[in-house]
């Protein structure tokens, strides 16, 4: 019962969440029709959250196709495990046993954007800090108490929360002013942001792989429906003038 609801915990909608949370979100800003963010987005996705998590319900053949990667070079480059490029993106893990040294098999995340939403991600991934209390050294400020270890660590640096000496009605007092990594990352804290909206903007397009062609679809239906309002007006005007 117990894995039950810690499971029903990772697909509630993100708004169960908002008493959990009820900080600001930094703004994502998706494109999805930047091919190159998709493509930087799909090798972190793939390098470092595949590791754990599934993408079942995306096929890498439909990936590689949508956001301009040569199926060749992504079966080289992206695919870990022996699978046909056909397949559906699974993990190399056992699910069995990630859920018993995580308490719980790592969820699913091809609808994690649409769930959680793109700001709320995007945040998340730039939250994590420093937590010696916590299993896996790490807490998250967005999603407290997170069962995960911060995989992106070798990438961002360590992160650690940060407070000042400032005055405060009229004494000095620590106030906290964010999360600050310690600069021994590969990124710099520009590039990390960039990485991770990068990240974020791949997780929008899994959530959605037809978002694209369903606004162009949408375009034509609404012209196609102005067109045929215009016809029936001009017909009904000319069937009413001969009744007349």
């Amino acid at each position: 019962m117990k894995r039950f609801l810690l499971a029903l915990a990772f697909i509630m909608p993100s708004a169960v969440f908002a008493a959990g949370y009820s900080g600001p979100l930094d703004k994502a800003e998706i494109d999805l029709t930047d091919n190159a963010s998709l493509q930087r987005g799909a090798q972190i996705f793939m390098n470092y959250c595949m590791g754990c998590h599934n993408a079942q319900y995306q096929r890498y053949q439909r990936t590689f196709n949508d956001i301009g990667i040569p199926l060749e070079l992504g079966e080289e480059y992206m695919q870990f495990t022996g699978e046909a490029v056909g397949d559906h993106m699974y993990s190399a893990i056992d699910t069995e046993a990630a859920g018993e040294w995580f308490g719980i098999a790592p969820p699913d995340l091809t609808m994690v954007a649409r769930v959680r939403g793109a700001d709320w991600l995007y945040t998340f991934f730039r939250s994590f800090y420093v937590d010696q209390a916590r299993p896996f050294g790490v807490n998250n400020e967005v999603f407290s108490n997170v069962g995960m270890p911060w995989v992106l660590e070798e990438l961002q640096g360590t992160p650690r929360k940060t407070w000042e000496r400032r005055m405060v009605d009229g004494e000095m007092k620590d106030v906290y002013v964010g999360i600050r990594s310690d600069g021994n990352g590969r990124l710099s804290s520009e590039e990390f942001d960039q990485a991770m909206l990068d990240l974020t903007n791949f997780l929008v397009y899994m959530g959605e792989p037809m978002q694209l062609e369903r606004k162009r679809l949408g375009y034509f239906v609404i012209g196609f429906l102005i067109v045929l309002l215009l016809w029936t007006i001009f017909l009904k005007k000319e069937y009413w003038r001969d009744i007349k």
